[in-house]
């Protein structure tokens, strides 16, 4: 398996053969293959473990080459695609035959987005075709930010990785439903409810949860437990900090980390004080900050093998709402 230095090239050669190329985005490092071949769209459900319930996002270059895959292409997708592409922003469409159904879990419907990354959008002109692209980890578990994490989730089950460095969005895109009668928000990310309906007016909100064995989700991010460690982890609110303080003065001896939230009261009511059992970790207050460090830090705690990850729940503002909702399918309540 290749590694480094990117060779779009060689990936555009592997992806016409059949190939899976991990390439970077701006939101996290997709599994890439031709959307047009079945056999290599299957590759990429067995590389991840992934169910054939759970759909996948395809990416384009921009808004031309995605009428091609689109049956029907509305206004409200030209009008959104200018607001927002390229940038982490996935649109629901109907599906054109050329997409095949192994990609949309056999729905009518498909993802469309182009991503905001150099090297990404090369890849994307140069194969001059739609890439289908979930995340390029194992199925339900923490999204890749950086190349070093795809090689170690996925080792030879990928043909080629395109680093692209980090990302700088760090969470998954938003994926809003155009064929309702409504558009509607079916996965929240760095482009907010609001931002979207300064373009085309009132939208709705379906974040659903798709039980395992169920039918096909309609957008990928719908599952129960997703997003998450291997470690046992956990979500407080602020309101809970002083519960919280109780159960850490009672399992003292524990391999324990905490996400907790820069100026948390919690850190104040432990002391601040970390320990080589305990492991506590800042993270920003800045949404777009604590986006970018959420799936790094959480990564970086499994390394410990602690006996719980947990993680305190950043205000619920509409800027927060993606990263709530990663955090509530990363996790569970003790």
């Amino acid at each position: 398996m290749s590694f480094e230095p990117p060779d779009v090239e060689k990936a555009v050669a592997l992806l016409r053969a059949g190939g899976i190329v991990a390439f970077a985005t701006e939101t996290v490092y997709g599994l890439g293959a031709d959307a047009t071949n079945a056999a290599a769209v299957r590759r990429i459900f067995a590389a991840k473990g992934r169910p054939p319930t759970n759909p996948l996002i395809v990416h384009v270059a921009d808004e031309a080459v995605a009428r091609r895959y689109a049956e029907l292409w509305p206004k409200t997708a030209s009008t959104l695609a200018r607001a927002f592409w390229p940038g982490p922003f996935t649109l629901i469409v109907r599906r054109a035959s050329g997409i095949v159904k192994d990609v949309t879990a056999g729905l009518e419907t498909v993802g469309l987005r182009a991503p905001d990354h150099p090297l990404a959008l090369e890849l994307l002109r140069a194969f001059d075709g739609p890439i289908a692209a979930p995340s390029a980890n194992r199925s339900s578990r923490i999204s890749p930010t950086t190349a070093s994490h795809v090689r170690e989730e996925l080792g030879d089950r990928v043909d080629l990785i395109l680093d692209g460095g980090p990302c700088r969005v760090g969470i998954e895109s938003t994926v809003i439903d155009l064929t309702r009668a409504q558009p509607t928000i079916l996965r929240p990310g760095a482009v907010t409810r609001e931002q979207i309906e300064a373009h085309i007016g009132p939208v709705g909100m379906a974040m659903a949860t798709v039980v395992e064995g169920g039918g096909a989700a309609m957008s990928p991010g719908q599952q129960a437990v997703h997003y998450a460690p291997c470690a046992p982890a956990y979500r407080f609110e602020v309101t809970d900090v002083g519960r919280f303080g109780d159960w850490l003065r009672e399992h003292t001896n524990d391999n324990v980390t905490i996400l907790a939230l820069e100026g948390s009261a919690l850190l104040t009511a432990i002391g601040g004080r970390a320990s080589s059992r305990l492991q506590i970790t800042e993270m920003p207050f800045n949404p777009g900050e604590y986006a970018r460090r959420l799936y790094s830090e959480l990564r970086v705690a499994d390394e410990r093998s602690p006996v719980a990850i947990w993680i305190e729940m950043p205000p619920d503002t509409p800027d927060r709402t993606a990263i709530r909702d990663r955090i509530r399918r990363a996790t569970r309540l003790p």
